[in-house]
């Protein structure tokens, strides 16, 4: 029998836990058909609530389900990352305890893992009850994405994601600590099936991505991924040394020709202005690679538990 593992990264969903965990079990009966035993790890991450109770409270009457629990809120991909490392299923996969992550689809997604397929993701066709600038933000976001960087990311995709144990070890693999996992999904490489879905709201509570922070997130998966930013600060720089060498030229031959007349002061402003904008532009560029590189000489580790059950 192959053994089925699923990764729900939790924080603050202690109304959202059990009803996740009904709607899983409704596949019972596939799982007997294709032979397939279950795990369902739970990583609690810092939350404030009553989450981990409520899944402590599964485990006592289905010891398929297990609880890891950190010292502290570490973000979702430190959550992906531990349960990849504790999951041991020759299938695993990834999933929001929200229900925005339909288990309606894991029989489809292992009928293609059957087919010989390396991992099976999904990705939304719409976005549904999202604000229209964040979506509009959001498609922007992974149509740069596909220009500056080598690696595929496909627009709408999810992190609920099934895939073969070889795949889960090479994630493993990437040991870093600014993590950003639609990216090192398609880093990777593996032959990957798409499967389609109606965006799908969630079942109780509130989201935990307001706009800023998908905003810190996007940030990091650009320079996770793409070393174009740092090219484009200095082609900036390039351009306007060779334009302040055009404009010094124009302003000794207009001397030359017409005296030194007087120039307005506000025009002289905003140019000193707009330059200085976009070096300390340039320079923030500089700043976040060089924050990511800190980060990760500290050799910090991804996340502490508390408690694992």
């Amino acid at each position: 029998m192959k053994l089925l593992s699923a990764i729900v990264p939790c924080y603050n969903e202690e109304e959202n836990v059990p009803f996740f965990y009904e709607e899983f079990t409704k596949n019972e009966a596939f799982f007997k058909e294709k032979e397939i035993e279950w795990e369902l790890i739970y990583v609690d991450d810092g939350s404030k609530d009553g989450t981990a109770a409520e899944v402590k409270k599964l485990h006592e009457k289905d010891e398929r389900v297990h609880l890891l629990s950190f010292s502290r809120n570490f973000g979702k991909e430190a959550a992906i990352y531990a349960g990849l490392n504790r999951a041991k299923g020759d299938y695993v996969v990834i999933m929001d305890s929200d229900l925005q992550d339909p288990p309606s689809l894991l029989p489809e997604m292992i009928s293609y893992m059957e087919q010989g397929y390396d991992s099976v993701a999904t990705r939304r066709v719409n976005r549904k009850g999202e604000p229209p600038v964040r979506s509009f933000f959001a498609r922007m976001f992974y149509r740069l994405m596909r220009k500056i960087s080598k690696t595929e990311i496909m627009d709408g995709a999810r992190d609920y994601r099934m895939m073969t144990r070889q795949m889960a070890d090479a994630i493993l693999e990437m040991k870093e600590y600014n993590r950003f996992t639609k990216g090192i999904f398609g880093w990777v490489g593996f032959q990957t099936k798409w499967l389609e879905f109606e965006n799908i709201e969630r079942k109780r509570g509130e989201t935990k991505w307001s706009f800023w922070k998908l905003l810190l997130y996007s940030i990091d998966g650009i320079t996770a991924f793409s070393t174009v930013p740092l090219s484009f600060a200095a082609v900036m720089g390039v351009l306007f040394c060779v334009l302040a060498f055009v404009l010094i030229v124009f302003i000794v031959i207009r001397t030359l020709i017409f005296g030194d007349p007087v120039s307005g002061w506000p025009s002289l402003v905003c140019i000193i202005s707009l330059i200085s904008g976009v070096q300390l532009f340039c320079l923030g560029i500089v700043g976040q690679y060089l924050a990511k590189t800190y980060m990760e000489v500290k050799k910090r580790p991804i996340y502490l538990v508390k408690e694992e059950i």
